[in-house]
């Protein structure tokens, strides 16, 4: 009996580990889709949420958002596990997976809704988000227009734009290469440039 004990003590103990290991990290960098296919490709991504961030609407959907006047961006929830993959090494490639420089939107997507933005919810994570944007600044001797805000009202977007990449390959891949995203990355940070794809 105290042996069961033992194991369902050190049970609960493990899972509480795992819990303890995992973090949340929220990025805007133009389309979500593009955003969520590359991250989920990072060695200690968990899952790579798509949704909507900043605005004021409640539980808006993609048609209000891409309509504009909500001030939501289009956003990724990623879960990481921060024994795997610092918070800091996240922000630091998701500089190489868009053009912070453009303060209008993303390549070929432009507006509000597809602005870049990083949106902090610990101090830790502030203060880490504005230390690589420093870095980021200096690598690129540019001015990084990407913005960091505190918030944590993130909503989900709708079943369909979730793994779109995954469900619908082809399309994904002919609007990624219409837009021009992996052509600007690879123009703006060459070898560094990082999309989660075999080139």
């Amino acid at each position: 009996m105290r042996a069961l004990t033992y194991i369902a003590l050190a049970s609960l103990l493990s899972v509480g580990a795992a819990q303890a290991a995992e973090e949340k990290a929220v990025f805007a960098g133009g389309c979500f889709w593009c955003v969520e296919a590359d991250f989920e490709k990072v060695d200690g991504v968990i899952e790579a949420v798509s949704g909507y961030i900043g605005g004021t609407v409640e539980n808006p959907t993609y048609k209000q958002v891409t309509a504009g006047g909500t001030g939501h961006y289009e956003a990724v929830e990623i879960t990481f596990d921060n024994e795997k993959v610092s918070y800091r090494e996240l922000v630091d490639i998701l500089w190489r997976t868009i053009d912070p420089v453009d303060e209008d939107g993303q390549f070929c997507d432009r507006g509000d809704s597809y602005r870049t933005a990083i949106f902090t919810r610990t101090a830790d994570q502030e203060a880490a988000a504005l230390a690589s944007r420093t870095a980021a600044e200096s690598a690129l001797d540019q001015s990084i227009m990407t913005q960091i805000f505190s918030d944590d009202r993130f909503y989900e977007a709708e079943d369909y734009h979730q793994d779109y990449y995954k469900k619908n390959p082809v399309r994904y891949n002919f609007y990624r290469f219409t837009c021009g995203r992996n052509q600007r990355v690879e123009a703006l940070w060459g070898d560094q440039a990082y999309m989660g794809i075999e080139k």
